[in-house]
């Protein structure tokens, strides 16, 4: 295919998906998961005010503390940061940055299936595909890690696979970076690291090469992979209560719970949030593609398998923590989901049938029509997935006090939203559990101002002691001053 095509091609996606998503830039942040997007934004806030030093990421919920608290390796909370100090500081640029990334996954992933499948057309079915991905799409100018962690582990795989076909070392050295960086950003993606071990022993068991000649190919990766692993190590241990690390070895839901769970994923999740219904079709008939075909006699067939096998055996063990509302967590299937997409709807494009090849054009062009359906209630201002006096009257309720000054704020189940919204930092409560005794404590350790929605906690005589004199009132949130 000419260069110019494939050029109008992505010329025109990127300007489909800008026009599709540009009403919601200036948003502030709001709707499904946008507790993980106040956390995420409110450490990129904290590089850029208090502190650039990327070991040093900090929350807002940190009491009287420093507030740094590591989980994945914040780079790309960094980099937006960095962005902050060149534009300014705004949610727009936020947004931008993470379209921008969301560019890099979709050149990753036709860079990728062109690749494994010789074709122009099967990339371009990739990069529409995943585009038009509900979950994607959604998630596209959403500050959240996965988003940056994908882009980077497609461009792994995409060198990985090009390793396998010209055996350079230097194939493998960037898909070591790049997968070493995935990892560190969000560390399921270490699950794409078995290829390269898998394709050894494929190699090495059929006897096709000495396992020697794959020692430097050992070297490489490892050395890279080291990295992501110091780093989890060293700040898992301080993850406490975070039911991300055991899975189901700490479950707490009935078996009834965790079955609804994998159903609701594979009947609604799978084939509404990550496949787009309008592509459901093409990913049938790529399942059905591996049967008609026989490709499990292909010689890699085993690699894609095993990989597979892993990121399900990921999903299965996060299940009770992915539960009906996670679909983020299940950015590592996309490859594997997109191969199977494009593999049916190739088998139908070459088929001799008008009808056949019409019926996919149709489809693939309904693409962003269904997911533009199905995601657009989730930039609702009108119904933000919190108390929605906080969007309203956010620049009242940051101005109402000093910006240094510690607070207590609630409710907040999250422990990000409220905070994130009034720009403080302090003590957060949730279900109206804050007792007299607490707050006596939290003002000891130089709590000064209340912020709370919770009229049950106003109403605590206990509390009222505590209460020196009402600042404000907007909506139903009130301002006290403590005492």
């Amino acid at each position: 295919m000419k260069k110019s095509i494939l050029l109008i091609f992505f010329i025109s996606l990127t300007a489909l998906s800008l026009l599709m998503h540009f009403p919601h830039f200036k948003k502030d942040l709001i709707s499904i998961h946008v507790w993980r997007q106040t956390q995420t934004q409110t450490t990129i806030d904290n590089f850029y005010e208090e502190d650039f030093n990327i070991f040093n990421p900090r929350r807002n919920s940190r009491e009287n503390g420093d507030g740094i608290f590591r989980m994945e390796f914040p780079l790309m909370q960094w980099l937006v940061a960095g962005t902050y100090k060149i534009f300014g500081h705004s949610i727009m640029i936020t947004r931008i940055f993470m379209f921008i990334t969301g560019l890099f996954s979709i050149l990753g992933i036709f860079s990728f299936i062109r690749l494994i499948f010789k074709s122009d057309i099967a990339g371009i079915i990739a990069a529409w595909a995943l585009c038009f991905s509900p979950s994607f799409y959604y998630y596209t100018i959403n500050p959240l890690p996965d988003n940056f962690a994908f882009a980077l582990s497609i461009w792994g795989i995409y060198f990985v696979f090009q390793w396998i076909k010209t055996e350079k070392i230097r194939d493998v050295f960037f898909a070591s970076i790049f997968l070493s960086l995935a990892t560190l950003c969000k560390l399921p993606f270490i699950l794409y690291w078995i290829i390269i071990p898998t394709y050894i022993f494929v190699k090495t068991y059929r006897k096709e090469q000495n396992f020697k000649s794959f020692i430097p190919v050992v070297l490489v990766s490892a050395s890279f992979l080291s990295l992501p692993l110091i780093w989890y190590l060293k700040v898992i241990s301080g993850w406490e209560g975070n039911g991300i690390v055991t899975g189901m070895l700490d479950n707490t839901f009935s078996w009834s719970e965790i079955f609804d769970y994998l159903q609701h994923n594979f009947v609604s999740v799978l084939p509404e949030l990550l496949i787009n219904y309008a592509a459901v079709p093409f990913f049938i008939i790529g399942i059905y593609v591996i049967f008609k075909k026989k490709l499990w006699k292909n010689d890699n067939f085993l690699i894609f398998a095993i990989w597979g096998l892993a990121i399900l055996a990921y999903f299965l063990f996060e299940i009770n923590m992915i539960a009906k509302i996670h679909d983020y967590y299940l950015f590592p299937f996309y490859p594997l989901i997109i191969i199977l997409i494009v593999s049916g709807a190739k088998f139908l494009l070459e088929k001799k049938s008008k009808a056949l090849r019409a019926f996919v054009i149709i489809a693939l062009a309904v693409l962003p029509i269904t997911a533009h359906i199905r995601m657009h209630v989730r930039w609702n201002e009108d119904d933000p997935g919190f108390n929605k006096d906080l969007l309203v009257y956010k620049t009242q309720l940051r101005k109402a006090i000093p910006d240094d000054s510690l607070c207590v704020v609630g409710n907040d189940i999250s422990h990000h939203i409220f905070l994130y919204y009034i720009n403080k930092k302090g003590w957060v409560f949730e279900e109206d559990n804050l007792t007299a005794d607490q707050l006596a404590d939290m003002i000891s350790k130089g709590a000064t101002y209340l912020y709370t929605d919770s009229e049950l906690v106003l109403q605590d005589k206990d509390i009222q002691k505590h209460l020196s004199s009402k600042i404000t009132q907007l909506g139903t949130i009130s301002v006290w001053k403590l005492e």
